[in-house]
């Protein structure tokens, strides 16, 4: 008896085996002629794609496109000011000098590159973490309140974002001139709290990741407006906030014609118009040339962001798709 249970199972096994395989078979053809359908009809389906050599190509040349000067930076922050002149760009040079470059980059002139980092984070932690905050506050308001000129708020925030702000440095500059804010903090900080596109990102990922019928029953619980958003809505809004975050914190660490005309004091300078000023050294009366220092610190500039973006990936390409589908 035990015998024929064994053959049994045996024989339900394999039937079961064939038929997935079967089954995998139907799926295969399947996917294949839709596949054919999708691309007869001019579409593509992202749940079943297909493989493409021109696009896998293209793809790699923005790749390698993207990481060249990443790896020219890597590459070159190894050599001595010597090998930086002498040897060729993608190659080594004859001594590795890396951790000796960033011991100098940091004691060089009396260490004014850790004075330039720190004037950097400052400028970022107030200046783009008080961009993100009223983004997010003022996003919220716009998507789940109604008030008269609300209309016109979108109309000038979608106008504020067509224009560069390169554009506004100077009517900025003679703005603070008249109030005698330039060459302080506070010339930095002060412009780098607007984002308009920040606000406008916060006001869509708001209108779609905080349903209404949440709000009201938030509301009909006894909930006052600012508990429900710190409580109910903030959680809810973390992938738009992060994308919101990562934005205004690479805008506000790579200014330069901003502080450029701003700041005359390089004890307030910021990272990028520091290290501009020692790729400019060598070409003043009696300047010492110090491209390995320029490459070194560089690398270690972008060394925050790489980390930041690398940390909050997930957070931000959800964020990036938020109101893509409108149910």
């Amino acid at each position: 008896m035990s015998t024929t249970t064994a053959m049994s199972l045996k024989e339900q096994e394999k039937a079961a085996k064939k038929a997935e395989k079967e089954r995998a078979k139907r799926v295969a053809a399947d996917e294949k002629a839709e596949r054919k359908r999708s691309a007869k009809n001019g579409f593509s389906n992202p749940a079943n794609p297909t493989r493409s050599i021109a696009l896998t190509l293209v793809c790699s040349i923005m790749a390698i496109y993207c990481l060249f000067p990443f790896l020219y930076l890597l590459i070159n922050a190894t050599k001595t000011q010597a090998d930086f002149t002498s040897t060729f760009g993608l190659g080594f040079g004859k001594t590795f000098a890396l951790w000796d470059n960033i011991v100098t980059v940091f004691t060089y002139q009396d260490g004014i590159f850790g004075r330039w980092f720190i004037n950097t984070i400052l400028y970022v932690v107030v200046g783009a973490g008080g961009a993100t905050l009223l983004s997010i506050m003022g996003g919220y308001a716009l998507a789940k309140f109604r008030f008269p000129g609300r209309k016109a708020c979108f109309a000038i925030i979608i106008g504020a974002i067509s224009v560069p702000g390169i554009a506004l440095a100077v009517p900025q500059f003679l703005l603070f001139a008249k109030l005698n804010l330039t060459n302080t903090p506070a010339a930095m900080i002060i412009p780098s709290l607007v984002s308009t596109f920040g606000l406008y990102l916060m006001w869509i990922f708001s209108d779609q990741a905080v349903p209404d019928e949440l709000l009201e029953a938030a509301r009909v619980d006894g909930a006052g407006e600012w508990r429900t958003f710190w409580q109910i809505s903030l959680p809810l809004l973390a992938p738009g906030i992060v994308t919101t975050a990562l934005f205004t914190i690479v805008a506000t660490w790579n200014n330069y014609f901003l502080p450029l005309i701003m700041l005359k004091d390089q004890d307030w300078y910021p990272l990028t118009i520091g290290l501009n000023q020692w790729k400019d050294q060598a070409s003043t009366a009696g300047g010492q040339a110090i491209q390995n220092l320029v490459i070194t610190g560089s690398l270690i500039t972008i060394v925050p962001l790489v980390i930041a973006f690398l940390m909050l990936q997930k957070y931000w390409q959800s964020g990036l798709a938020a109101g893509a589908v409108k149910e």
